[in-house]
């Protein structure tokens, strides 16, 4: 069987791309930080899959810990196999104004966002390098395409694995191994519910003129995406359009957003 490695697998998208590699007949190894949300997860997904107990790990780990992440992969790996497909779903969102925000917050948005993404990278790039084989899929954000008052932090954040993504997909297809990334809009996640009672109306004006989607969908063309070695997924017309033509759209949304707010 082929083995997915997913941090960030215990609620919202990285849940739903579990489920759906369970489907396809995966191994899949779930890893997070809290072990209690974990076992929930695999009880969610074994009641929604025909999937046994064994066919799913739980791994708790701090992606923002290299050693930790490390060790977490080489026990996924010594209980299903080498890892065939990386999914970094693990994130962390908390919107505030840049002057307000203190350092400790910013710096571990960047930490988890950002490294933790690295070091899952790093941990099982050389085992595809040396199988001339895998997929992974970063998961950054909408955010990432253009700048949003009081997500800084976020945005920089996710904006930094777009240039880690293309330097690294450069360098991993001589070896046969595809890098992927994927945009994703607002999604109906736990996540975002914590979130949305902290945005300021500043923000909402440029978030807002994407409706949120269903983690399922989001979940579905990531996984095509991966699936196909995509080189980036966008997620409805109006990313796509941003990701292709920001340099003329952008100045129109700022110009909006400096009307519809003091």
């Amino acid at each position: 069987m082929a083995h997915l490695i997913i941090t960030g697998g215990s609620s919202g998208i990285g849940l739903e791309v579990a489920r759906i590699y369970l489907a396809k007949g995966y191994r899949v190894s779930l890893m997070a930080r809290r072990a209690d949300i974990l076992q929930d997860a695999r009880e969610e997904l074994l009641k929604a899959n025909t999937a046994t107990q064994d066919a799913i790990l739980l791994v708790t780990v701090d992606v923002c810990n290299e050693t930790e992440m490390r060790a977490a992969v080489i026990a996924a790996e010594a209980a299903h196999g080498p890892c065939d497909v990386l999914v970094t779903s693990a994130g962390r969102v908390e919107p505030q104004f840049f002057d307000a925000q203190s350092s400790d917050i910013f710096d571990a948005q960047l930490a988890v966002n950002f490294f933790g993404t690295v070091y899952a990278v790093r941990a099982v790039l050389a085992g595809m390098r040396q199988r001339r084989g895998g997929r992974i899929m970063l998961i950054s954000s909408g955010a990432a395409l253009i700048g949003i008052p009081a997500y800084s932090a976020y945005c920089a954040s996710k904006s930094a694995l777009t240039g880690f993504a293309e330097a690294l997909r450069l360098e991993a297809q001589s070896y046969g191994v595809s890098v992927s990334i994927c945009y994703p809009p607002d999604t109906l996640t736990p996540q975002y519910e914590r979130e949305i009672g902290l945005r300021p109306p500043a923000a909402q004006v440029l978030m807002g003129a994407v409706r949120p989607w269903k983690p399922q969908a989001v979940a579905q063309l990531l996984v095509d995406g991966t699936e196909r070695g995509k080189r980036q997924v966008h997620f409805g017309l109006t990313l796509k359009l941003l990701s292709c033509f920001s340099a003329f759209i952008k100045p129109v949304m700022f110009w909006r957003l400096a009307r519809l707010t003091p």
